[in-house]
């Protein structure tokens, strides 16, 4: 099994915070956006992942040996493609043509998600799709009394059915993908302006693949602050005293109401914690109270009142309240 996770994405709508960090490698609960997803999938299917093929833009070595370092966590051998420009979906999963071949997971790392899966071989794929409120934002399948999809349709324009596809797939043999996507690219077959990946799916479904679904219990978004934050709050529920609490930290005066993720060498002073707060290592925070928030490392806080609020690296503040948003390496006090 390989897995191939598209993420070259700016996440422009994620700034400041990508100014300085790609959002894969955003951290929240002790691990990044990226690292969540590999868990996940490691731990619902059982078929030994041997490779992960990483898609990303000019990221650099250190965040390139990063990526590596998650695959071999797993014992998975890492791979690293590049996607040059930003042309949809398919373009993204093609850049990977090389792992294109036998079984792969496809997850784009933007989503993450609980789910058993299920990896039933009498189908050629699985779409793991989930029920939505506004199917017109998203691509959507269209099923038969068998659950067999019958079309794959991105962001209709009227309504056609309202389970979004959330960016995970199955292919048993991914060798059929990486031909319809080629086609796509050789004619420059595209909707909305981008290669699309439900194009590439409609093409095999019409040659005689057959599809089918599989559904996550929980869908959590990573593409807007606010939308993290939530997602941190549902993903913390899951952990035990023991993941929440990891590494020894310095607690003086202060409360913690459960659940939230304390890092290594974090000082609390003062200050009332959570609940569903994310506090990354070596960051110090003094006569605060902090709700609902993620705070990354190596920053400081002091007489804040933060809530819905993602704080970055390095940072020093002093005297904010409410909902914040506070990229890497600011200084701010009032």
């Amino acid at each position: 099994m390989k897995i191939i996770i598209p993420m070259a994405g700016m996440g422009k709508r994620m700034r400041p915070h990508t100014l300085t960090t790609p959002k894969p490698l955003i951290k929240f609960a002790g691990k990044s956006i990226v690292e969540h997803l590999i868990y996940e999938i490691s731990t619902v299917t059982a078929e030994k992942i041997e490779e992960i093929n990483f898609v990303i833009g000019d990221f650099g070595k250190e965040i390139e040996d990063q990526l590596k370092d998650l695959a071999e966590k797993i014992d998975a051998r890492p791979v690293i493609s590049y996607q040059k420009e930003p042309l949809g979906t398919a373009h993204a999963i093609y850049c990977a043509k090389d792992s294109l071949e036998g079984k792969v997971i496809i997850a784009f790392a933007d989503t993450l998600f609980k789910a058993r899966f299920s990896l039933d071989e009498q189908y050629d794929g699985i779409i793991w799709t989930k029920q939505v409120d506004h199917p017109e934002s998203f691509g959507v399948v269209e099923k038969n009394q068998e659950d067999i999809v019958t079309g794959f349709h991105e962001k209709p324009d009227v309504f056609v059915s309202d389970e979004a596809i959330i960016g995970i797939y199955y292919f048993k043999k991914a060798e059929h993908l990486a031909k319809e996507i080629k086609y796509l690219l050789d004619n420059k077959i595209q909707g909305n302006g981008e290669y699309q990946i439900t194009d590439a799916l409609e093409r095999m479904k019409d040659k005689g693949n057959k599809f089918s679904t599989g559904v996550v219990n929980q869908w959590y978004d990573c593409g807007k602050k606010d939308a993290t934050v939530y997602t941190n709050q549902q993903i913390l529920k899951y952990f035990t005293k023991q993941e929440l609490e990891p590494f020894p930290y310095k607690k003086s005066n202060a409360v913690i109401i459960p659940p939230c993720y304390i890092g290594k060498d974090v000082v609390l002073q003062n200050s009332i914690i959570g609940p569903y707060v994310s506090i990354e290592n070596n960051t110090r925070i003094e006569g605060s109270l902090i709700h609902n928030s993620i705070i990354q490392s190596n920053s400081i806080v002091k007489n804040c009142i933060a809530e819905n609020s993602m704080i970055g690296h390095h940072v020093e503040i002093e005297g904010q309240s409410t909902d914040l948003s506070i990229g890497d390496y600011t200084n701010i006090k009032l």
